[in-house]
């Protein structure tokens, strides 16, 4: 689903101490799996997503989705494949529309619609449904207006429209490291039931070693841009949590 050969990306190449955010990387990841990235401040993790998502050209490679390369597509290009969350529950909605209004955008997002869209019955039905997977509640508050939640509540929802125009791969760059404790936990849990409820290939930049340990199905660790540590199924569920801590003394 997600391919990436040899890349490489310098940033401030002009300044004396370049940036070498990722040197060589070569990365395989499978549809349907669920990829952990760890590693300290720097090592590369968000400039790896960054990458997949477009947000910038890289250097030097080629990165592929679905086996179609992309490297020379840019971010909104990419989206008929990819949704994305990021650290910030603001980011990624628009807080003085309502919960509905704000899924009308999302159905805006992979490709062109009339003005009617999300006006019928049906749309409205099917973003009930989708929401009551959280189990919130908030499905039978569609009119109240997003800015008036919580953040655990709007980034619940954000990674709801991101599924609502069948996006095959998800993105997360540190979903709950804004949230207070309880919302994060839930947060994590219901990306866990919608990774697997719509078999999504995924991807987790987290600096939490409990969600790290917990969550998903190969952890790779990152060290000045390039792979150190790449753990398949059947090691990433024989890790311990006090081996993965090493990972950081």
């Amino acid at each position: 689903m997600i391919r990436l050969e040899k890349v490489s990306k310098i940033f401030n190449k002009s300044h004396p101490n370049p940036i070498r955010a990722l040197q060589q990387v070569h990365l395989e990841v499978a549809p349907q799996e669920f990829l952990i990235l760890v590693g300290a401040n720097g090592s590369g993790k968000s400039s790896l997503l960054n990458a997949i998502a477009g947000s910038f050209r890289v250097d030097e490679g080629h990165i592929f989705l679905d086996n179609e390369e992309v490297s020379h597509l840019k971010d909104f290009q990419r989206s008929r494949w990819i949704a994305r969350i990021f650290q910030n529950p603001l980011s990624g909605t628009a807080p003085d529309l309502s919960i509905l209004d704000n899924f009308r955008l999302a159905s805006l997002r992979t490709r062109r619609k009339g003005l009617g869209i999300g006006l019928k019955r049906s749309f409205r039905k099917e973003v009930q449904d989708k929401i009551a997977l959280l189990q919130m509640g908030l499905e039978n508050k569609l009119e109240q207006a997003m800015g008036t939640l919580s953040g655990g509540q709007r980034q619940a929802l954000t990674l709801i429209m991101a599924i609502m125009d069948k996006a095959q791969i998800l993105l997360l760059d540190e979903p709950s490291a804004a949230l207070d404790p309880k919302s994060a936990r839930n947060l994590m849990q219901n990306i866990d039931m919608i990774a697997r409820e719509f078999k999504l290939t995924t991807v987790l930049v987290t600096h939490d070693l409990k969600d790290a340990h917990t969550y998903g199905n190969r952890i790779i660790q990152m060290r000045e841009g390039q792979v150190i540590r790449d753990l398949g199924r059947e090691k990433k569920r024989t890790l311990k949590k006090e081996v993965l801590y090493e990972w950081f003394a």
